[in-house]
């Protein structure tokens, strides 16, 4: 694993972050620093070549990371995120960690995704949002014993449909346009027993839905959403629940015309930081 770094001033954050936000075989990672005003950019790649076509043009540094230092300082640096009154969703790899963490949080159930490159741990608060709505509106569904289904679109690490298979969903599949995703989707549906969950390799640009899935959870970039959304709107079972995440606040209003324009009105639009989340009913 390479990456690439650059020091830049904070108020240029949103426009890296938009810069890079359609690498395919690419990470980005931007931090900030408490009290000053700058912040540092990486993008992590596989490729050498990737990072240093990146260093080629906006200049920084290259280095070498070996991956598995990084997947140990990350768990470290992570703490659980805590969803609700449900979920705690941590870092553990391994059986043992596992097992110490509902030790450490009894009455929650755990969701263990380790900090594996270019896959989210639930920690980002695009999914973090969508965890929350989706205990929520799995809630009902439950206390009504009606069997329900859910769709994740651009799976990632695979945690929505994880999260929901938990939480009593009769089907749940996650795809990405990513097969390293649909991989490490799968082994942390193992790790977390949950093997009934579905995962496969699909570009939602092209995706024709041939089932209708009661909520449907779509955190991927906004340039994909707007185009896809005609897709996304007939994958939603009349009556379903539509969330739409990963879109910057300066990205949500050419999102809602796109969504208004397939049919879909949130009845919800929730900010967290730089980041909108949406919801409504189909």
């Amino acid at each position: 694993m390479f990456v690439w770094s650059k020091l830049s001033a904070s108020k240029w954050a949103d426009a890296w972050e938009e810069r890079f936000k359609g690498l395919a075989d690419a990470t980005p990672v931007i931090t900030s620093f408490p009290g000053r005003d700058t912040i540092r950019v990486e993008v992590y790649a596989p490729a050498k070549k990737r990072v240093l076509a990146i260093q080629k043009e906006w200049g920084g540094s290259v280095r070498q990371l070996k991956n598995q230092n990084w997947a140990a300082m990350a768990s470290k640096a992570t703490p659980p995120l805590k969803v609700r009154d449900v979920f705690v969703v941590c870092t553990a790899r391994t059986p043992a960690e596992i097992a110490r963490a509902r030790r450490e949080h009894p009455g929650r159930d755990v969701i263990a995704i380790p900090a594996d490159m270019a896959f989210g741990t639930g920690h980002h608060e695009t999914t973090s949002t969508v965890l929350r709505m989706l205990v929520d509106a799995a809630k009902p569904l439950r206390a009504a014993g009606k069997p329900w289904s859910l769709a994740d679109l651009g799976c990632g690490s695979g945690i929505l449909a994880i999260a929901a298979r938990k939480l009593g969903a009769a089907r749940a599949w996650g795809c990405d346009f990513d097969p390293a995703a649909v991989r490490i989707s799968r082994e942390n549906a193992a790790r977390n027993d949950t093997p009934g969950v579905r995962f496969t390799k699909v570009d939602v640009l092209e995706w024709e839905p041939r089932e209708q899935w009661d909520i449907v959870a779509a955190n991927i970039f906004h340039d994909v959403l707007e185009a896809a959304l005609p897709r996304i709107v007939r994958a939603v079972a009349p009556g379903g629940l539509l969330i739409l995440s990963g879109i910057l606040h300066t990205q949500a209003g050419s999102c809602l015309a796109a969504g208004k324009k397939a049919g879909f009105r949130p009845d919800t639009i929730l900010r967290k930081g730089k980041w909108v989340t949406m919801a409504g009913r189909l």
